[in-house]
């Protein structure tokens, strides 16, 4: 696995990668791999869903891993409870250990915004895409579920929005990044899917979609997730876009499409500290 937009670290087998535009003080960040972890079959070796059929005290496991790596506290993580919505969360101290090492109070939830130092917010996938945000300014952090009906339903310029109604953000201090994900090379798209995304008239999707003929379609989703960060008011030099595909790289990043839905999760993860 070779990156040319993301950096990549190996601590002793446990590969995650980072974001040049969030690398700044104030913020510990990373997105994982398959390697590293502690799970086993399907699930090897990073898996970082407790809801997929993993041993709950191996995956604790790998969250205590990867948070060592990055130097934050796994019992300070809060999990989402995604399901290709765009609802947010203002997550406060209150929620610290929810979805993690206690059970969650709330449902429908694909992003998590705070100003909380020491809490880590932990969005999870498997081809969609993750994005994460830090407004150094303002001290917010955010991160956001992407999938294409969260990228039809502009969960990026949502997110943005939010932490400016919330906290007071300006859009050209936040620094965001796109992560890995299911590149054009492979998404593939039906008419239905294809009819949702030319409704997003906000968006120019010039050269984001491709038509294959036949009803089938290849649909750009790191690029499209950018032109909504763009005009949602982030500067475009500062986002961080992934060059990697979780499909193509199924040895390296759980895939869906690949794997027909036996596998783990990846994690979005992004601390204030």
């Amino acid at each position: 696995m070779k990156s040319k937009n993301l950096n990549i670290h190996n601590k002793n087998g446990l590969v995650y990668l980072t974001f040049p535009s969030l690398e700044i003080d104030g913020v510990a960040h990373c997105y994982t791999t398959r390697h590293g972890g502690a799970s086993e079959g399907i699930f090897a070796t990073m898996n970082m869903s407790f809801s997929r059929g993993d041993d709950p005290s191996t995956v604790t496991e790998n969250y205590r891993r990867i948070c060592n790596a990055i130097g934050t506290d796994y019992k300070k993580c809060v999990l989402s409870h995604q399901t290709h919505t765009t609802n947010i969360r203002i997550v406060t101290e209150a929620d610290i250990g929810k979805g993690i090492t206690i059970d969650r109070d709330y449902e429908d939830v694909d992003g998590l915004i705070t100003n909380v130092k020491g809490l880590t917010l932990v969005t999870q996938y498997a081809d969609c895409v993750g994005l994460l945000f830090y407004d150094p300014v303002k001290k917010v952090i955010a991160t956001s579920h992407a999938g294409w009906r969260g990228t039809v339903g502009l969960i990026g310029k949502k997110t943005v929005e939010m932490m400016c109604d919330r906290f007071g953000c300006n859009p050209k201090d936040i620094r965001s990044g796109i992560a890995p994900s299911i590149g054009k090379c492979c998404f593939e798209v039906d008419t239905p899917v294809y009819n949702e995304f030319i409704k997003m008239t906000d968006i120019d999707l010039t050269d984001c979609i491709t038509d294959d003929g036949g009803g089938k379609y290849h649909i750009d989703l790191w690029e499209i997730n950018r032109r909504t960060l763009i005009a949602a008011g982030v500067k475009p030099e500062n986002i961080s876009v992934t060059d990697l595909c979780t499909r193509c790289l199924h040895d390296d990043f759980f895939s869906h499409r690949y794997t027909n839905g036996k596998r783990g999760n990846l994690a979005a993860l992004i601390c204030l500290v």
